[in-house]
């Protein structure tokens, strides 16, 4: 069986001066240009000069292989209501938020409609696609795609577990690209009343979650869904950080009785599993995390959670996966200890052309 759905509309550009797109709003007033367009070419050139970059002309995605590489991280704030957040680094260290703290993306799928845990990746041809929990308690989650993250594609609900009348969630979903393969792997959360009965009770409000997985070449149709991973607990919020020439899986361990709520890697020598040798906790004893996001910047892996019940963002930092330092001290992130603090993302790098036509449509 597949999963079908119609395919999407494609976003088209709006002259200078509108809206730069109507889901920008995300509850707000929409937000208009604050600079004339012509200015944009020279932002982006001083923040593209910086990086030793030259410039793609306006319109075409990107190339992946520029030379000046910025680091953006998709996020959201609050309870997802009011959409997609971006933040922006140099370094991996130091984060600014992107348009003043407010959203690129308005929620529009989904009963609930929130976007929360925002994952996103490059495909081959420079467009990003983005997946993110649409609902606390829904069978779907929300997709989109975009080349420079102020144009998006139209909003589809990807009912991913559909074809269990009983799940009660789908929670934080991933998406990477699989080029062994040629097509996108998304895997989120679910709990499925009735199955793992020798971890029920373990976590909070019974639920009892596993990883599980599509695959899809077009976001038309996908593959059926499948068990992804199931470490023996009830897990959440996976990633998948390649490095030494396999895929590592972080994973949090969901259970509260007793207390883990913590994060560990399995490994495999193929994106899609299966994942094994599940190592020990990486993240300080007796700190509670959740939604981590995994890149390699020089030689060091730096690996971001969220410090839930602190209510501040952390990081961990290692140059070979065994041996890690909590470096969350070090790292600076918008609005810690507001409202409006970063939430469950994910990290990615971007050409800095892309970072520098955000500052200049969004005015920084």
């Amino acid at each position: 069986m597949t999963i079908r759905r119609r395919a999407f509309a494609t976003a088209v550009e709006q002259p200078p001066g509108t809206p730069l797109h109507s889901a920008i709003a995300g509850g707000n007033e929409a937000i208009t240009m604050n600079r004339p367009m012509r200015t944009l070419p020279l932002v982006a050139a001083a923040l593209a000069l910086a990086c030793g970059q030259t410039l793609a002309p306006a319109g075409e995605a990107v190339p992946a292989s520029a030379a000046g590489t910025c680091y953006l991280f998709t996020y959201f704030t609050k309870n997802g209501e009011d959409g997609l957040h971006l933040a922006w680094s140099r370094d991996g260290y130091t984060w600014e938020a992107l348009n003043g703290g407010r959203t690129f993306l308005a929620p529009q799928v989904g009963r609930e409609k929130l976007v929360r845990d925002p994952c996103a990746v490059r495909g081959p041809d420079g467009t990003y696609h983005m997946v993110w929990t649409c609902g606390w308690w829904e069978n779907g989650i929300g997709y989109a795609s975009t080349k420079d993250f102020l144009h998006w594609s139209v909003q589809q609900e990807i009912p991913v577990m559909a074809s269990e009348p009983k799940v009660r969630n789908s929670w934080a979903p991933e998406i990477d690209y699989d080029a062994k393969r040629g097509e996108f792997l998304i895997f989120w959360a679910s709990t499925i009343p009735g199955k793992f009965p020798e971890t029920a009770g373990s976590s909070e409000s019974d639920l009892n979650h596993r990883i599980y997985c599509t695959t899809t070449k077009d976001f038309v149709t996908f593959t059926p869904t499948r068990l992804f991973y199931d470490p023996g607990f009830s897990v959440i919020d996976a990633t998948i950080l390649p490095a030494n020439g396999r895929f590592h899986l972080i994973v949090k361990d969901e259970t509260v009785k007793p207390p883990k709520k913590h994060l560990r890697i399995a490994s495999s020598d193929d994106m899609a599993g299966p994942y094994a040798d599940l190592g020990s906790p990486f993240t300080p004893a007796g700190l509670w995390v959740e939604g981590p996001t995994a890149i390699k910047i020089g030689d060091e892996y730096l690996v971001y959670c969220e410090a839930y019940m602190q209510k501040h963002y952390c990081a961990m930092r290692s140059r070979d996966l065994q041996t890690w330092e909590d470096v969350t001290a070090k790292v600076a992130f918008p609005r810690e200890g507001t409202p409006g603090r970063m939430k469950h993302g994910t990290v990615i790098a971007v050409p800095a052309e892309i970072v520098a036509r955000l500052q200049a449509a969004a005015g920084i």
